[in-house]
């Protein structure tokens, strides 16, 4: 069986060492794809990043278990929906469904302020990294949670509370799903609190 854990937006696949070094699934199979490495020379839109996660996940024969943060949790959401024979569990950590007209304006000033040096660790400009957020600011899932029928964990850091009610309302809308709340977290679960996250997902795997 494969383990897949997808990153953030401003992270890369080393943020995910720390949580996985707490597991016993360390030593199974874990694969930590570096998302804009996929693309190569392509554009850094969200379509472009799912048709890439698409064609990696390809590779693999055995049922997946897709864990992702945010951008992650979007992309691994995405494809659940799409190819639900292939995924076994999924576990949505910080994701919102439905990419609002707030939540648009609020993460693209954020990237406007950020320093050059947030984007140059994913190997992207900072043009990047805003075309990749107007290329996401229609995406909506609400009509389609439903569909999801494999089992499903749904976490938020009890300090990231722009993304709480999504939380609640994935869990809601996810037949199979259950919700934890990560303390001593925010938004950057496997940064702020490895160790935490780990012991939910070793509960929720086994």
């Amino acid at each position: 069986m494969s383990y897949i854990f997808i990153h953030a937006i401003g992270q890369d696949s080393t943020n995910w060492n720390e949580t996985i070094s707490y597991m016993s699934k360390a030593n199974e199979s874990v694969l930590c794809p570096n998302l804009f490495g996929l693309i190569e020379d392509k554009k850094a839109t969200f379509e472009n990043l799912y048709s890439a996660f698409v064609e990696y996940c390809k590779n693999i024969s055995q049922p997946l278990n897709l864990c992702g943060l945010s951008l992650g949790g979007i992309i691994a959401l995405n494809y659940t929906i799409d190819y639900p024979e292939k995924v076994k569990s999924l576990v949505l950590i910080g994701t919102q469904y439905k990419i609002t007209k707030f939540l648009f304006t609020i993460q693209t000033v954020l990237f406007k302020i950020s320093p050059k040096s947030v984007f140059e660790k994913m190997g992207l400009q900072k043009k990047d990294v805003l075309e990749l957020a107007y290329s996401m600011k229609n995406l909506d899932f609400s009509d389609k949670l439903e569909t999801i029928l494999c089992s499903a964990l749904v976490i938020c850091g009890a300090k990231d509370n722009p993304n709480k009610k999504s939380a609640e309302h994935l869990a809601k809308n996810i037949k199979n799903a259950k919700i934890k709340i990560i303390e001593n977290a925010g938004h950057m679960v496997n940064v702020e609190n490895p160790k935490g996250l780990a012991l939910e997902l070793e509960a929720f795997y086994q």
